[in-house]
């Protein structure tokens, strides 16, 4: 079981997915740093028959 708020640190350039299981609720706060020479990149989509077998 997770606490009530759970902090995760993502350094830069670092590929990372959020996300819940079917079964359980999920709630994303972000905080971002401003930076140089950043950017992000949105990753593939999750289907309904992977995010299903989680």
């Amino acid at each position: 079981m997770h606490n009530i708020l759970d902090v995760v640190t993502i350094p830069a350039n670092v590929k990372h997915w959020h996300g819940a299981k079917k079964d359980s609720w999920f709630s994303h706060i972000a905080v971002e740093i401003p930076g140089e020479n950043t950017s992000n990149e949105w990753c593939e989509p999750v289907t309904d028959e992977e995010y299903n077998k989680l």
